[in-house]
């Protein structure tokens, strides 16, 4: 049985981020970890993302088979984009393509939807 008793897909999901966000930093890994994440929608290429990440926490640098988006929701997010640190600003909708390394990080704790978009040959979903 999956761990996981919620529906990760449908022809509509809510959610209510605030709720989601007060869970994730009540969630004792946050603290453990330095991060947290919670997919909220998998449905075939598409992956919807909560990523909650402590005062230091950070996502190493990588890259993703599909495009990526990176939207603040919340605190201090920096986006480490070819050897450079930016921040990304609440309000601020960050897209990369295929194949781009990137890393994340937040100094004071800070939160985003990270959506991504994985190629057919690459999701166990099929096209």
């Amino acid at each position: 049985m999956p761990s996981i008793e919620r529906p990760l897909s449908g022809d509509m999901l809510v959610f209510d981020l605030d709720e989601e966000l007060t869970k994730a930093r009540s969630n004792q890994a946050l603290k453990e970890h330095g991060r947290i994440a919670k997919t909220l929608a998998k449905d075939g290429p598409l992956r919807v993302i909560l990523v909650v990440l402590d005062a230091g926490g950070t996502l190493e640098e990588h890259q993703t088979a599909g495009p990526v988006t990176i939207q603040p929701l919340e605190g201090d997010v920096r986006l480490s984009l070819e050897g450079t640190m930016e921040p990304v600003a609440v309000g601020q909708l960050i897209t990369l393509g295929a194949g781009v390394p990137h890393g994340v990080e937040s100094r004071d704790g800070g939160a985003f939807l990270l959506t991504v978009c994985h190629p057919p040959a690459a999701t166990k979903d099929g096209p």
